[in-house]
């Protein structure tokens, strides 16, 4: 345990819960959290006597968590039908109100850290180099974003800023992402549901082109993630050497295919793969999605299953909710994502990893966040229940961490 004297003047909590998730299991016994200046101090067993000065937080019943990460958002959506559409139209000013109140909400359902994939000509990674604008005191989730995402001429998202087709203005587009501060680049390697005139089934690029933003990208140490809805530009990301595929949702015109060698694959590449599932429960599809369904056959279900024979054939997953884009997918919703995942066949302790451990490691974060180990940031949450046995129980949300601070429950 450490030394309370060697840590006067600092910032120190302890966190006490009948059980303890340490990014990868449970930890028997429940745990007692050593909090000091933003970072873990020490895990201790639950019944351990906190040092001499330190307060404690007690949360009988509760169990303690890493802070989730929610691996795909975007920030800039309003979290209403047509978010995406009214992007182009909106000031910097009201950007700045939107992402605020994306963070607020993200932060109350215990998601302290986002990868945005995807804003309006640099919004995000131009809102995290200032100042917050919320109210006072008002903390941040850290933000990991990619910027606008690269995507044809017309193509998926195109009014966001990120058109590039021929081979110079793809590796420029890199290389002004990687200059920008840029943490991970985004293409758009097929069509998507949110944009008309695209087609989810078609891909956008071809191999070569995939292929030369993915080396770009590896010589400006970043790794890049794919938006891959149908199968070819699934296929197409694995033999362009991506590090990741959002939604992969392996979709023909007969409904979701996987061929024999698919997973296998991913799994041997190292591929991380964010399925995007999570709703809000009763909201109706967006006519747009609701008419992809209804073309080839799609069902929730489906993309459940999917994620859960990805993850048995040895796939690494991690969670995101493609939050903000539409009412059925609000910020905050992550606690749904892990949930489907569970209702695919993926045991529970596997769905929690991949929103923090393996969220983690997705961000380029898997050194700090995402564990409760000495060392890391002390960014937490903590729910009533086991949602180890109940899934459900990470929507009783008690107290949220952010380095070590406890985080207002404030008002949208």
């Amino acid at each position: 345990m450490p030394d309370a004297a060697a840590d006067q003047g600092t910032s120190r909590l302890a966190i006490r819960a009948d059980r303890a998730f340490d990014g990868l299991e449970m930890i028997p016994g429940g745990a007692l959290v050593l909090c000091a200046s933003g970072q873990i101090a020490g895990i201790e067993p639950g019944t351990a006597p906190a040092p001499d000065g330190w307060p404690v937080a007690e949360f009988p019943g509760a169990t303690v968590l890493p802070g989730m990460i929610d691996c795909h958002v975007h920030l800039c959506g309003d979290s209403r039908d047509g978010a995406l559409d009214r992007l182009a139209g909106q000031s910097d000013d009201e950007l700045g109100q939107v992402i605020g109140a994306a963070l607020r909400a993200q932060l109350r359902a215990g998601v302290t850290t986002v990868r945005d994939l995807g804003d309006r000509r640099w919004a995000v990674l131009d809102w995290r180099q200032r100042p917050a604008t919320g109210p006072a005191g008002f903390p941040s989730p850290a933000i990991v974003a990619s910027g606008p995402p690269i995507t044809t001429p017309g193509g998926h998202c195109w009014y966001m800023g990120g058109e590039a087709e021929r081979p110079g203005e793809l590796r420029a587009a890199v290389r002004e992402r990687a200059e920008r501060g840029a943490d991970i680049i985004k293409i758009m390697a097929s069509g998507g549901a949110m944009t008309a005139g695209t087609d989810v089934l078609a891909c956008q690029y071809s191999l070569g082109q995939l292929r030369t933003v993915a080396d770009e990208a590896h010589t400006c140490g970043l790794a890049v993630t794919a938006h891959a809805h149908g199968l070819p530009a699934v296929i197409q990301a694995v033999d362009a050497g991506v590090d990741g595929i959002e939604h992969c949702g392996c979709l023909t015109g007969r409904g979701i295919e996987v061929p024999e060698d698919l997973p296998g694959r991913l799994a041997a590449s190292r591929i991380i793969v964010c399925p995007t599932l999570g709703r809000k429960p009763g909201a109706p599809l967006p006519p747009a999605m609701a008419a992809i369904y209804q073309r080839t056959g799609l069902t929730w279900q489906a993309r459940q299953a999917l994620a859960g024979k990805l993850h048995a054939a040895g796939v690494i997953i991690a969670s995101g909710a493609d939050a903000g884009i539409s009412a059925g997918r609000p910020h905050g919703i992550l606690a749904n994502a892990i949930a489907d995942l569970v209702a695919g066949g993926i045991p529970a302790a596997d769905a929690l990893a991949s929103a923090t451990s393996v969220a983690a490691r997705a961000c380029g974060l898997g050194d700090r966040k995402g564990r409760l180990r000495a060392g890391y940031d002390a960014d937490l949450f903590v729910v009533d229940g086991d949602p180890r046995a109940d899934i459900r129980a990470l929507r009783a949300v008690q107290a949220v961490y952010l380095n070590g601070q406890a985080v207002p429950q404030l008002a949208t």
